[in-house]
């Protein structure tokens, strides 16, 4: 009998055939002819995740409502959570819950779980690999727990809901004249999504990552029991979940380390090398000899290593010892030798100008007096996430990187930079240390950290400059498998693993160590609903 279209199955199945592809008979469902672990040789290696079929909706949310839960559905519920912040990965969801109480999330999952239907759980959505992403079922929104519940200005500690924006958080502790220890630079990541990630600062070289500040969870297992966790209460939950990916638990309650506010007071040293800004970078990160370290570039000409402190007396101690040591110039030094660079080089005029039309951009941004107050700055929360939203931020943000011990970081960021280069023309690189709690080791077993890493652990993003330009799909995820490629031959880790490049993790992580928290997520998820186009 012919086949739709006129051509006969046999024909096809001949063609289908000699290209060794797996082929599917007229009117059957079966499985995706292209393994999600396995695309070698597709530029494309994993685009978005099947769309969830829908079985038992209706059943589902009827039930829901029963319980005293309603969703919302249609396209003016479920249409602004379409992507997230990369801007490559689209999916929408049946329905869409904002989060209101821990019991709440509790019902939900229940239900959830009974009836298969797969939740996905969204903080901030700055994901850029489609991981806060629904492909049908529920859409999880936190954001509706955004309170900050106790702050303990003697104990120097906060409870707060899960769903909060670090910027929100940042002002309700400044109030109290306290601060947070650790938090991503860009300040609408939500404390929940952060937790589950790891959360990196340019002071994470001193405090560690913003997941090791977390002292206590209130946690929503994925068949719904409520559950308080800690080092102490509850271990293996705890450490499963901080690091996890949302794998096995809605976080919706936290209680963070914090400390007194202070201003900060800012150094910037300029290279025109990778290699020696990051060696100076470890140097002071090895010697406790600052507060705050990081390296953010314009390509890989001009370099910038940002050193600040806490204190009067930090500051004149590394002026006194390490300053000396550094090997990048003063500003103005630095604008004699790149000046010096392109007079010899002409014909990279378009180069250069480039540069210090983004310097001009750029820099005013970390200095703005409205945040400044007698040389220090005062609220780095609102300057940092600002830079990045303004001169980082576009429709499409890409972001690849690599975690790695560290000495094999210059290697990484090296091999990384040619990429950077090789696909686009102009880009930056942020590289930051995290310290490594020895104690907190069981919970770094699959994540951001790599299991070689002692001490500290050092990561660098590779981001695109887009600006104005158009580029495909294929041409981002190209990119994107050349950063990982590099990570798998160092053996190294990823900040953002899983989503659209899952076909990584088991080449990086090894099947036993997948498979062994496989079997963790089957044992807590038994009908494997929750996140789950994330990780496995």
């Amino acid at each position: 009998m012919p086949a739709p279209g006129g051509v006969s199955f046999l024909l096809i199945s001949d063609w289908a055939s000699a290209l060794k592809i797996p082929l599917v008979e007229p009117g059957t469902v079966g499985p995706c002819p292209v393994a999600p672990d396995a695309l070698q040789g597709i530029v494309r290696q994993q685009t978005n995740a099947a769309r969830w079929n829908g079985a038992g909706w209706r059943e589902f949310v009827a039930d829901l409502g029963a319980a005293g839960v309603t969703l919302g559905e249609g396209a003016a519920a479920t249409g602004i959570y379409a992507t997230d912040a990369g801007g490559t990965a689209y999916g929408l969801p049946h329905g869409v819950l904002v989060a209101r109480s821990a019991a709440q999330v509790a019902t939900l999952l229940k239900v959830a779980q009974a009836h298969r239907v797969p939740v996905t759980v969204r903080g901030g959505g700055l994901t850029t690999e489609g991981e806060s992403v629904a492909y049908g079922g529920v859409l999880l929104d936190m954001t509706g727990m955004s309170r900050v519940l106790a702050i303990d200005a003697d104990a120097l500690t906060v409870r707060t809901e899960a769903g909060i924006y670090w910027h929100g958080l940042a002002e309700e502790l400044r109030r109290a004249g306290l601060d947070y220890l650790s938090a991503p630079l860009n300040m609408t990541s939500s404390v929940g999504g952060t937790l589950g990630v790891g959360g990196i600062d340019v002071n994470s070289a001193r405090l560690g990552c913003s997941a090791d500040q977390a002292l206590s969870l209130q946690v929503v297992t994925p068949t719904g029991e409520i559950v308080e966790c800690s080092d102490s209460e509850n271990a293996e939950l705890f450490q499963r979940v901080i690091l996890g990916y949302g794998q096995f638990g809605v976080i919706t309650e936290a209680t963070l380390k914090i400390r007194p506010y202070t201003p900060l007071s800012m150094h910037y040293y300029y290279y025109s090398t990778l290699r020696e800004a990051i060696e100076d970078l470890q140097m002071l990160d090895a010697n406790d000899a600052s507060d705050y370290s990081g390296i953010l570039t314009i390509m890989d000409c001009a370099v910038n290593l940002l050193v600040a402190f806490d204190s009067s007396e930090r500051e004149a101690a590394f002026k006194a010892t390490w300053e000396k040591r550094l090997r990048g110039h003063g500003e103005f030094g630095f604008a004699l030798c790149m000046l010096g660079h392109y007079a010899l080089r002409p014909w990279k005029a378009g180069e250069a100008l480039y540069l210090l039309k983004r310097k001009q951009a750029v820099f005013p941004e970390f200095r703005r007096p409205e945040f400044h107050r007698d040389g220090r700055m005062e609220d780095r929360t609102v300057v940092f996430s600002r830079a990045v939203w303004k001169h980082w931020g576009s429709r499409n943000m890409v972001i690849p990187d690599l975690a790695t011990s560290a000495d094999k970081f210059i290697e990484a960021v090296e091999r990384g930079n040619a990429v950077c280069r090789k696909f686009f023309p102009h880009y930056t690189l942020y590289c930051v240390g995290i310290k490594l709690r020895p104690e907190h080791k069981p919970h770094y077993e699959m994540s951001c950290v790599p299991p070689d890493a002692e001490g500290w652990a050092y990561g660098c993003e590779f981001e695109p400059m887009i600006e104005d330009a158009v580029y495909s799909r294929d041409h981002f995820q190209s990119f994107k498998n050349a950063i990982y490629d590099i990570g798998v031959d160092l053996g190294a880790s990823y900040y953002r693993f899983g989503g659209m490049m899952k076909g990584y993790i088991r080449r990086v992580f090894g099947d036993a160590l997948v498979d062994k928290h496989l079997a963790m997520k089957r044992r807590a998820d038994p009908a494997m609903i929750l996140n789950r186009d994330v990780i496995f």
